[in-house]
Order: structure tokens, then C-alpha cells, then sequence
């Protein structure tokens, strides 16, 4: 199951990617609702928020290794707790989407943007969620074996 989730965060995340590229790129921005929702189509050669610009070899080695450990943590971790591995699998499938862009465009492609927030994308929304699911679990659990209540 939690390859399956990464995979549906991947395939989604990559999709809305094209459609951004092949439709967005061009036209800059379209306002959804106008100064709350735009889509507005942004290269990021960086992290969160545009920190470390131009660092694409670090990125991809650092999503390669926290990729390949999760990954190794699932196949000897199968009775965690759901919320830890749902956080993980959308962790992967984000990391994933967004080491596709770095590979292929030498930048990640972000286009969902709140004006008070920088501009972000599903594989963003995904990594940030599954942390936020992670941390739960760390500081609800006393033992990561236990099951939930």
C-alpha cells in the first residue's frame, strides 16, 4: 500500500507538471480567485522557499539517499503506525516528483500560489504533509511498535 500511495502522489504530482509547462509556462499566471489562488508558473533552482539556489547536485543526492532509506525502512518496518507510514509514502512519492524535475529541467517546477505564501506544487504539499504525519506519530508514540489506539 505505501508504494501505491507514493506512486498515485508521483503521478499526480508529474501530471499537473505537464499541464503547468504545456499551458502555464507562457502565460505566466492565471488567477483562480483573483489575489487569494493564482496559478503562476515559477522555475525553483532551490529548496523550501528558494534557499540554496543552483545546489541541483546536492538535492539530488540528498533525495536519492532519504529516498533510498525510506524505502529500506518500509521493507523492515511493516507494522509502524498508519500515520507514519502514509507520512513516509507521501514523503517518497513528493521527493520523487520533484528529483523528475531536477533530473530532466535542472529546476523543480512549482506553480500553486496563495500571494502570502511562496509558490509551491503537489509534491511540496505532499513532503510537507507526510512530515507533519511523521512528527505526529514521533511525539504521539512512546514506542514506534505500539499500534494505534
Amino acid at each position: 500500500m505505501n508504494y501505491i500511495i507514493s506512486f498515485v502522489v508521483f503521478i499526480l504530482d508529474q501530471l499537473s507538471k505537464i499541464l503547468v509547462l504545456n499551458y502555464l509556462k507562457d502565460v505566466g499566471e492565471i488567477p483562480i480567485i483573483k489575489n487569494v489562488l493564482h496559478f503562476t508558473y515559477v522555475e525553483n533552482r532551490g529548496a523550501a522557499f528558494g534557499v540554496l539556489q543552483g545546489q541541483r547536485w546536492f538535492f539530488i543526492i540528498m533525495t536519492v539517499l532519504i529516498v533510498g532509506f525510506i524505502v529500506i525502512y518500509f521493507r523492515k518496518n511493516k507494522n509502524y503506525p498508519k500515520p507514519m507510514m502514509l507520512g513516509l509514502s507521501l514523503i517518497v512519492g513528493g521527493a520523487a516528483g520533484n528529483l523528475v524535475d531536477r533530473v530532466l529541467y535542472n529546476f523543480v517546477v512549482d506553480f500553486i500560489d496563495f500571494r502570502i505564501w511562496p509558490v509551491f506544487n503537489i509534491a511540496d504539499s505532499a513532503i510537507v504533509i507526510g512530515q507533519i504525519l511523521v512528527i505526529y506519530v514521533i511525539l504521539k508514540y512512546d514506542d514506534l511498535s505500539q499500534k494505534e489506539m
